[in-house]
């Protein structure tokens, strides 16, 4: 196949409503991967979730693989595998994993919305954070049908995601309601109404109906008020992400770069008020295979 050809295929494959090989993106999936981890507790905080001896961990949509490698050095006799569809953001994270010594990790380029290269059986447990930036509705059925098919029996699925923060910052929740219709126009959206992501409702039933028992289910809250330690943390999330969302919700029509530009200074300004209070919520699905 030719490289151009290689390259619209490429194109066409990828839904990321941020662009992953962004240098400012990676740098912000390097610090977001930090920031849930300690807000959820640890790598697997969960009751009932473990890990067998030499056992091995798929990480799904890995980015610039933080879970991952830190997964890899707490547990050496662990093999863990990153997934990514960008080419250079699993580059980064071969490099992260030469430079700690870590051996029982590799990435390797694939799309977890398309069939994976793995034999049946492969995996002790298979992890997945914030998908719902690139993932389409109708890909969610498939993507846990093969996760079942690559579980060991007794393996883990356990999944992460979330819907946008709640907060006081009138030019954020207007951020917000953009973004969640721009995911809907775009046809990346289980809400019924563009108001939400969608994600978190459905997400058990999926699970359920993908074959897993036992499915369970764990929030995670974390404040981001002004004067809380959370706060800078995600304030700087937000920062980048913000801005780097903004060629999608003008791609979709949700408004014109003049328009978002001045939305974006306004809800910077608001988030570092004095007054501004912000909870953001993930929400834990974890289901065994039989």
């Amino acid at each position: 196949m030719a490289t151009d050809e290689r390259q619209t295929r490429a194109d066409s494959q990828n839904t990321y409503i941020i662009d992953p090989e962004n240098a400012g993106e990676l740098a912000r999936l390097m610090q977001q991967d930090r920031l849930l981890t300690e807000a959820m507790g640890g790598l697997l905080p969960e009751e009932g979730i473990g890990l067998p001896e030499a056992g091995r961990v798929l990480d799904l949509a890995c980015g610039p693989g933080g879970w991952a490698l830190e997964l890899a050095y707490r547990f050496p006799r662990t093999e863990v595998v990153g997934i990514d569809l960008s080419a250079q953001v699993i580059e980064h994270a071969r490099t992260q994993a030469r430079s700690r010594g870590l051996e029982n990790v590799r990435f390797l380029v694939g799309n977890v919305m398309e069939p994976l290269d793995f034999p049946d059986a492969s995996f002790d447990l298979i992890n997945g954070r914030l998908l719902f930036g690139f993932m389409l509705p109708a890909a969610w059925p498939r993507l846990l049908a093969e996760c079942y098919r690559l579980l060991k029996p007794g393996g883990l699925i356990r999944l992460t995601e979330t819907e946008p923060p709640l907060t006081t910052s009138p030019a954020f929740e207007r951020f917000s309601a953009l973004g969640t219709e721009a995911l809907k126009r775009a046809g990346q959206s289980f809400s019924v109404d563009g108001r939400h992501v969608g994600i978190t409702p459905v997400l058990p039933r999926l699970v359920r109906q993908a074959g897993f028992q036992q499915v369970r289910l764990r929030a995670t809250a974390l404040e981001w008020s002004m004067g809380t330690e959370g706060h800078y943390p995600v304030f700087k999330d937000y920062l980048i992400g913000l801005e780097l969302v903004q060629p999608f919700l003008v791609k979709v029509g949700m408004a014109t770069r003049e328009e978002l530009e001045h939305l974006y200074q306004l809800a910077v300004a608001q988030m570092q008020q004095e007054d501004f209070c912000a909870v953001w919520t993930l929400l834990t699905v974890w289901g065994r295979k039989d």
